[in-house]
């Protein structure tokens, strides 16, 4: 399964109530279609980079959904459709997990290890610091 987070913006003169109604009827078409809702994210008003629709602040919120697809296909035609929804973007995130799982697992084997390595430093820089090599140029020129 695919694992796909899915983030709207309300407008901001939109009752708590009717946010309420429209996360579970978003829930349910999901639910509906065969997907499973992990988790529900009300981020909360915020203010918006930009103005949308002439509003500059809107209600946020997450719904990381775990399915085929085509739930989604349902979901973003849902949000097109409700006018409460000012702006909404669907991520796919199942590789990102995947990804974050596998630098987890390595930072606990090396973890397990001894803990990281550390680079030694040089105690004398490379090339001396008072050391100009116009001395000798000046030299052979006389």
């Amino acid at each position: 399964m695919r694992v796909y987070e899915v983030l709207f913006i309300v407008a901001p003169n939109t009752e708590e109530e009717s946010i309420e109604s429209l996360i579970t009827q978003l829930s349910d078409v999901a639910t509906n279609q065969g997907a499973r809702i992990a988790k529900v994210d009300r981020i909360g008003r915020r203010r918006l980079a930009y103005p949308i629709q002439k509003f500059h602040e809107g209600h946020y919120v997450v719904l990381t959904v775990e399915g085929s697809g085509t739930e989604i296909a349902e979901l973003e035609r849902r949000m097109r459709v409700v006018d409460a929804v000012i702006r909404y973007i669907t991520i796919r995130i199942d590789e990102d997990l995947k990804r974050a799982e596998k630098f987890r697992a390595k930072r606990a084997v090396k973890a397990a290890a001894g803990g990281r390595k550390t680079r030694r430093r040089r105690s004398e820089p490379m090339i001396p610091v008072g050391a100009d090599n116009n001395d000798e140029e000046e030299g052979d020129e006389a």
